[in-house]
């Protein structure tokens, strides 16, 4: 065990699904396919005269992930500028909120090994986005489409003390944000980025170390790698006698390590004042209470439900739950056919099924499968109309083309056989055709009904039932065993 304990805060900054920016009508567009600088305007560049208007919807938005959060809601929250100069922000300043924030004091609860944990939620507060720079042959390309995209900043207390539990707290917000449909969870792109404050302290010591920032993690690999390495070269500072300096980090992915940008802003660094041409955003109760009813189910009254309700384990259920679209998915599956069993639904689901969608990259609602089919699919299999090897051939092969299970089952005649004469006759066959063995089994070796067996489903290509196949097998060799003492 190290001598060292790790405190750890993130701030999640997540773009908002609005259909425009924070402060103008220019159109939201994926940053990764527009062409650069194509939706911009005078007001998201900062063009002199221009005045700003606050984005309902992203203030709506906020709100639904606030109150998920348990937070606090202000009746009246402030915008401030926050200055600071750099290429991808044209004004000179971002528009955020400073001293009263859009919320505060919530909380966010996390799986740990330890069992649940409490994650506090110091503040959630609305702002906007910079521009996007890229460095090539020793120049700096700017894009200010993504400059003005209504970002949602939450900023936890540093209450996490390990790696995993970063990554527990982390996969949490990002499942919500999606629950709620506000963000798309898209990290590749952008659209939620991490920053980790980390320290590290004497075990059993309640003082904070010194902590550094490490910025813009845009993915669960880097932020979890990212603190790893920053925990570990914070120890070893200490254990070689020397001082951590607190400054801002960026993270190589390549290199695998963090690296000096600047010494840490402070937020006398920034010169926050109130922005002067937006009034204070106030919120009505009613307001926010229409906002509360409208939330959909959360994961974690869903997982409870899923545990209650459908018997699932609580594993079962966290898995099922953790994507709204898998969660739905699964209950579509249920409705359409209520006598299938939810177990076995869960079972197919999260194992066939999951796989194919993680070997091709899919996410469920992509899926070529509808939960109709699915349902239909799983019921061919529980009924015996289907043994269960031929139910995974058959849905690989739904994934791929979008056919309903009953043609592929008639076109690849993979209904199963259990009718009871039908199995008599198969296995009189082999038992006739294989005197040697028969004498065998007659002789004591019992092991040798395995065998016949194998016979009868290499026969029958795997179709007949194995159920209806053993236990005929065991009549008919019953009977041969009993038929001298019967003479």
């Amino acid at each position: 065990m190290s001598n060292y304990q790790a405190v750890i805060g993130l701030e999640v900054h997540a773009a908002l699904q609005t259909r425009s920016k924070m402060f103008c009508g220019c159109p939201i567009v994926d940053a990764t396919l527009a062409e650069p600088n194509t939706s911009v305007c005078e007001i998201c560049t900062g063009m002199p005269g221009t005045l700003p208007m606050i984005n309902a919807r992203a203030v709506e938005y906020a709100i639904r992930v606030a109150l998920a959060l348990h937070c606090t809601i202000a009746e009246a929250s402030v915008f401030a500028r926050k200055n600071y100069f750099y290429p991808d922000l044209p004004k000179g300043f971002q528009i955020s909120q400073y001293e009263l924030p859009l919320a505060q004091h919530g909380s966010l609860a996390i799986n740990t090994p330890q069992g649940q944990k409490e994650v506090r939620i110091r503040r959630t507060h609305l702002e906007e986005d910079t521009g996007k720079l890229t460095h090539s042959g020793g120049h700096s390309l700017v894009d200010y489409n993504r400059s003005g995209v209504p970002l949602l900043e939450i900023v936890s207390e540093p209450d996490m003390n390990s790696v995993d539990e970063v990554k527990a707290y982390a996969t949490k917000l990002r499942s919500l944000l999606r629950y709620l449909k506000v963000n798309s969870g898209d990290m590749e792109k952008g659209i939620m980025r991490f920053e980790a404050n980390v320290s590290v302290r004497p075990r059993g010591s309640d003082l904070l170390g010194t902590r550094t920032e490490i910025k813009n993690l845009n993915s669960f690999r880097s932020l979890t790698h990212g603190v790893a390495y920053e925990i570990e070269r914070q120890s070893r500072l200490l254990d070689e006698g020397k001082a951590v300096k607190q400054e801002t980090l960026g993270w190589d992915d390549v290199r695998g390590e963090t690296y000096s940008q600047r010494s840490k802003e402070e937020e006398c660094d920034y010169r926050y004042f109130p922005e002067p041409d937006l009034p204070p955003l106030i919120l009505d109760q009613t307001y926010i209470s229409q906002i509360k009813s409208s939330l959909p189910e959360l994961p974690d009254a869903k997982q409870l439900r899923f545990t209650h309700d459908y018997r699932l384990s609580p594993y079962i259920a966290s898995v099922l739950t953790a994507e709204r679209e898998v969660a739905d998915y699964f209950e579509s599956t249920i409705a359409a056919i209520p006598s299938l069993s939810p177990v076995t639904i869960s079972n197919w689901l999260s194992g066939e099924f999951f796989a194919l969608l993680h070997h091709s990259g899919q996410a469920i609602e992509e899926t070529r499968i509808e939960p109709t089919a699915f349902a239909r699919l799983v019921a061919l299999v529980s009924n015996d109309t289907i043994s269960t090897s031929s139910g995974k051939v058959i849905l690989s092969e739904m994934f791929e083309t979008g056919k309903n299970p009953e043609k592929i089952v008639a076109d690849r005649e993979l209904a199963q056989i259990s009718e009871p004469s039908e199995i008599d006759r198969l296995i009189s066959h082999i038992l006739e055709s294989n005197p040697s063995q028969v004498s065998q089994y007659l002789d004591g070796k019992i092991t040798i009904q395995d065998w016949f067996f194998g016979q009868v489903m290499r026969a029958t290509q795997g179709r007949a039932n194995p159920t209806a196949v053993r236990s005929c097998l065991e009549k008919q060799l019953k009977e041969i065993k009993d038929k001298p003492s019967s003479e």
